[in-house]
């Protein structure tokens, strides 16, 4: 079980970069736990504030619930107290609710909630979901804000009061208005974090807004580039900001975006890049095409791999 109050909880995630790491499959699709735990092993040794396992770059949508306490389970064990690591919980209110408890079980130290499937809500059903979930746990929980899971800062400020391991707000939309809106209203009684695919690319917007960490997919497959790229964030260095993204991430992004889907992909091809093992995505998503592959070895090679990796 964690050990970790949700608001010294909280308090450690703000203070340093995120990430998701990638679930291993095997060539039947099957979770891999052995490359898994290397791969754990490996990111644990990078300064990184915490792990969401199982998230959205580890497939989270495509994991039975047995799996998603496997994966959160062998991920506490390999990081052994050097981070802290957060698990998923979303989809229905049952399943949520469930996941949200095994998660706990595994010795998770926060819970991440995704939006519930499909449905669309008000604002007072998407508090109640969210309520019903804090209830269900002693751990901090982050809200992912995107989709059909969109908060406004009145359902934010019920929720604040009313749940006390209530701790983060992921934002995954983009909105410049609303996430001042809502930081301006709740200050620092939540923990901000930047959730847009490649997080990169608006770190340095959003840090004047508060947002002081984000979760990097990047960090699977060149941790030394997320964890350098982060401090010159920090240190509003924009030029060596600047220079990163003309250099490696809008490349990056320029492969990301032939496919939908290809955000989680292209990191384990990122992995395989490297010279580390990435493996197969499930469907529906696809992998990378070997054209798509190459391209990206030419841009972690050119950009990254001598000095940064």
């Amino acid at each position: 079980m964690s050990t970790i109050e949700p608001q010294e909880l909280a308090s450690r995630i703000g203070s340093g970069l995120l990430s998701f790491p990638v679930t291993h499959f095997d060539d039947q699709l099957a979770f891999a736990e052995d490359p898994y735990r290397e791969h754990i092993e490996w990111l644990s040794n990078y300064p990184v504030a915490g792990l969401f396992a199982a998230g959205g770059t580890g497939e989270y949508f495509s994991l039975t619930l047995d799996e998603v306490s496997r994966v959160v389970s062998a991920a506490v064990q390999q990081v052994n107290g050097r981070t802290s690591v957060l698990g998923p919980a979303g989809g229905s209110v049952a399943a949520a609710v469930a996941q949200a408890r095994a998660v706990e079980r595994a010795g998770g130290s926060g819970i991440l909630l995704f939006p519930p499937y499909l449905t669309e809500a008000g604002q007072a059903g998407l508090g109640a979901y969210v309520e019903a979930v804090c209830s269900a746990t002693s751990l901090g929980v982050i809200v992912y804000h995107r989709a059909n899971a969109q908060y406004s800062a009145d359902t934010l400020v019920r929720l604040a009061e009313r749940c006390p391991n209530f701790i983060g707000f992921k934002d995954g939309v983009g909105s410049i208005e609303q996430m001042t809106q809502i930081a301006t209203t709740l200050g620092d009684r939540l923990t901000y974090i930047g959730g847009l695919p490649t997080a990169e690319t608006f770190a340095l917007p959003y840090l004047e807004l508060g947002v002081t960490t984000y979760s990097s997919a990047m960090f699977n497959f060149v941790p030394q580039f997320a964890i350098d790229f982060y401090g010159t964030v920090r240190q509003r260095d924009h030029a060596t900001v600047f220079a990163a993204l003309r250099d490696f991430v809008q490349p990056y992004l320029e492969v990301r975006n032939r496919v939908p889907g290809y955000a989680v992909s292209i990191v384990k091809a990122g992995l395989d890049a490297v010279g580390r093992q990435g493996g197969p995505v499930r469907p529906p998503l696809q992998n990378l095409s070997p054209e798509d592959h190459a391209d990206l070895e030419r841009i972690v090679e050119r950009a990254v791999v001598p000095a940064l990796v």
